[in-house]
């Protein structure tokens, strides 16, 4: 369907211009001002603004497998909810897709989705690196995955590592790294740098590309930063959380529980200053959904993981933006750009003969956070109660609208 939102001010690459945006057979065919032309489906966006749709590298749905903390479908409705057209989920399932064996469940619960609720956020999964003993069949994944990862725990044997990194090298994938020794409690920021120390040291020895989950302390921010200026094909990613949030007074309640944890002041404005600098390559959410029992005992008690897709760009709009450490341009790189162009996926910018993935927000609109109508089965979230600015108005994927409030 040719479908025009008109009266919007759209994202451009480095700000806002007013412009009218026309789309059809899932490209965006116009972009300018006045454009004189019919559609078939006209949206009026006074007031509104129009960016790339956002592109999530890590969450977690649970199915296979935990269907009762969330589903393909229930992740890919909050995906839409919070402006994202492409999420990317771990592979920590039941089964688990270190084969073609374990995979296809997971795809046919993908191609179910088109048919039980038709549009919808691309849904694009990972291929294991191992099974914990060897190296997965990453030959007969690559086709079918984004990327190659064991998130939800460190890869503890090196040699496994290396493997994995020549044979995905080989692929033309991404090693995704969960970096977590477990020679270390998780609150030791060692656990998570000094496996970063190895595989930095691996991925130069293969030319392997190199992406690092969920970073979380300043060591690991200055190892990667250094590693960069080596030449060494690495990228990290953190999450909201952890540019929000320090472990000073947290409070005792399974909202704020999460692996790694939040970690001190000073891993806080290291992270802000990597995202001020270009150091910081993406923010991703680890939406990580549990059940309300689950997540009702306590900060020690309860099980890691935290949701983030329904609020990550209000948080990050207000804390960053309107904070004054980066500019929104800069927000739209970390969050739909740099993830585009890393993992080769469509989107990630607005431009005629590109993808019609965008969102529609307003970013003057000042709410309250409030999960409890969110699409996700999940509730357990940091931002409860936060007041922020920028709500997503609709998200659209391939030129059809999958979410509209």
């Amino acid at each position: 369907m040719r479908t025009m939102l008109t009266g919007a001010s759209v994202f451009c690459g480095n700000g806002f211009v007013s412009a009218d945006v026309v789309t059809d057979e899932g490209r965006i065919v116009a972009i300018g001002p006045d454009i004189k032309e019919k559609a078939e489906k006209v949206i009026h966006c006074d007031n509104f603004f129009v960016i790339p749709g956002l592109i999530d590298v890590h969450v977690h749905f649970r199915e296979p497998g935990a269907e009762y903390k969330e589903t393909i479908q229930t992740g890919a409705l909050a995906a839409a909810a919070g402006g994202y057209s492409a999420v990317l989920p771990m592979p920590n399932l039941t089964p688990s897709p270190y084969d073609l064996d374990g995979l296809r469940p997971q795809l046919a619960a993908i191609e179910k989705l088109g048919s039980s609720i038709g549009a919808h956020s691309r849904v694009i999964p990972y291929g294991r690196i191992t099974d914990g003993k060897k190296v997965a069949d990453l030959e007969a994944l690559a086709p079918y995955v984004c990327a190659f990862s064991d998130d939800g725990v460190g890869v503890q044997d090196g040699a496994l590592m290396e493997e994995a990194m020549r044979r995905a090298k080989a692929l033309g994938k991404l090693i995704v790294a969960h970096s977590e020794d477990t020679n270390y409690a998780p609150e030791d920021p060692r656990s998570e740098y000094m496996q970063i120390v190895r595989d930095l040291d691996l991925a130069q020895k293969t030319g392997a590309s190199y992406h690092v989950c969920h970073v979380s302390s300043a060591e690991s921010i200055r190892l990667i930063r250094e590693a960069k200026k080596q030449g060494i094909d690495v990228t990290f990613e953190t999450a909201p959380h952890y540019l929000v949030f320090s472990n000073e007074n947290l409070p005792d309640d399974g909202r704020f529980k999460m692996n790694p944890p939040i970690r001190t002041a000073a891993d806080r404005e290291a992270l802000l200053e990597a995202a001020a600098d270009g150091t910081l390559d993406m923010i991703a959410t680890d939406h990580a959904p549990h059940s309300a029992e689950e997540k009702s005992k306590g900060f020690k008690g309860s099980l890691n993981g935290i949701l983030g897709l329904e609020a990550a760009f209000p948080v990050m709009y207000t804390s960053l933006v309107e904070g004054g450490v980066i500019p929104v341009d800069r927000l739209v790189q970390l969050m739909s750009t740099n993830p585009a162009k890393r993992f080769g996926l469509p989107g990630g910018e607005l431009k005629e003969g590109g993808a019609a993935d965008l969102a529609v927000v307003d970013l003057e609109d000042v709410f309250t956070i409030d999960p409890s109508g969110w699409k996700s089965k999940g509730r357990s979230t940091p931002f409860e109660g936060m007041k922020v600015s920028g709500r997503v108005i609709m998200t659209m994927t391939e030129g059809n609208i999958v979410y509209e409030r």
